[in-house]
């Protein structure tokens, strides 16, 4: 049966309480408010237990997706360092970094993981929500962060939204309608009382008043509209089965998303009633996706399983199936690459399994090894840098790893 949310508008509700408590959490009618305060010594122990018990595991774990277990290590002839190394209150894996000024930021993470800085990254204090025990707190994944003029906002697993009006010295917990469609997969600050807010099945929902209500953007979920062209007779349209991993959005507002098989991706760009699905174009599965200096227009890249890299920047119609893609000269040894970024035009960074990064200096073309965390365990998740304060760089992964760009 076909499910659409074509004019879906679903109220949720959410009062504010803006008591910022350091002490015993103090009891709000009608919300959920959580106060954030510095972790006390029992909270960093938990962390650093449960960080110490689990890292084998995570990265046995790690090795097997980016097929790196037993290969050997990339060349290091004239490799560059252009990345330093920032030491944090725990060591669990981070997952995103997001700025509000040049100086203040929050980056979260695993078990709980949640800091603060307000010198620009040099130094980062461990926070956690006053109001949620020691055992609680352990259980979230935090996976995005994002801040616009003072106003903020935090995803986590299991679902858990959380909003700040005040830079982050209140919170309070968005509570979510049980008939939204999928998981919430990602949350953008865009000003006051604003976000726009993604879901595991392809929904686009935005809010203007602080997430008390949430009106969607797209007409059908991605599987109604997989459903529509298997049965439409389309040769070939069976291809497109399955549901969506890695979404991403550029900076106009467009998406991407890859199919959790890896056989498929899919856009979206404002405006259109559903998402439209493209072939791969190649024999191995997808692992990542993104776009070229953040706009859809300007092309797109895609990683496959084996640290291969590929580029599309010319010629390129979202309504076609087929992309241009060329593979980039990248020697990865195997290691899969997780992001890529463009810090300008030319110059663009790929990060991956076992701590390896990868500079390009010609716009994606060609990438030389950068042993910046070469002898640092773990894996690079994420590569991001901030175009509005300085292009400031920062790249995030296991083990509590967070490396600035120094150039």
């Amino acid at each position: 049966m076909k499910f659409t949310i074509a004019s879906a508008l679903f109220v949720l509700s959410s009062a504010s309480c803006s008591a910022f408590v350091q002490q015993a959490s103090r009891a709000c009618s009608s919300t959920s408010t959580l106060s954030m305060s510095a972790a006390d010594s029992g909270s960093e122990g938990r962390r650093t237990f449960v960080t110490k018990t689990g890292s084998a595991a995570a990265m046995a774990s790690l090795a097997t997706v980016t097929g790196s277990a037993g290969l050997p290590q990339p060349a290091e002839a004239a490799a560059s360092k252009m990345w330093k190394q920032i030491q944090l209150p725990f060591e669990d894996t981070l997952y995103d970094v997001d700025f509000d000024s040049p100086t203040h930021g929050y980056l979260v993470g695993a078990r709980g993981a949640f800091a603060e800085t307000n010198d620009g990254g040099n130094t980062w204090e461990a926070r956690s929500f006053s109001n949620l025990d020691a055992e609680e707190e352990v259980t979230y994944r935090f996976q995005v962060v994002s801040f616009q003029d003072g106003e903020g906002w935090v995803l986590g697993k299991p679902t858990l939204m959380l909003h700040t009006k005040d830079s982050g010295k209140t919170w309070e917990r968005i509570p979510l309608s049980p008939k939204l469609p999928g998981e919430p997969t990602s949350i953008l600050a865009k000003g006051p009382g604003k976000a726009e807010m993604t879901t595991s099945s392809g929904a686009v929902y935005v809010t203007e008043n602080a997430g008390r209500n949430w009106k969607a953007q797209v007409k059908e979920t991605i599987d109604a509209t997989l459903n529509r062209i298997s049965s439409s007779g389309v040769s070939g349209a069976s291809y497109f089965s399955g549901s969506i991993i890695n979404q991403v959005r550029d900076d106009e507002g467009a998406y991407l998303a890859v199919s959790s098989r890896g056989n498929f991706f899919l856009t979206w760009e404002p405006g259109q009633d559903f998402w439209i699905p493209h072939n791969r174009g190649q024999s191995r599965r997808i692992q990542s996706m993104g776009f070229v200096e953040g706009d859809i227009h300007k092309g797109l890249w895609m990683t496959l399983n084996g640290g291969k890299l590929l580029v599309a920047n010319k010629d390129i119609d979202l309504k076609k199936d087929d992309f241009p893609f060329v593979e980039a000269d990248i020697k990865t040894g195997g290691y899969g690459i997780t992001d890529v970024a463009w810090r300008n035009t030319d110059e663009v960074w790929a990060v991956g399994g076992s701590n390896t990064m990868y500079v390009s200096f010609d716009g994606g073309k060609s990438f030389k090894f950068d042993k910046s965390a070469n002898n640092i365990p773990g894996n690079l998740y994420n590569v991001k840098f901030f175009k509005q304060f300085s292009n400031a760089g920062w790249a995030v992964g296991s083990n509590g790893l967070l490396l600035k760009y120094i150039g």
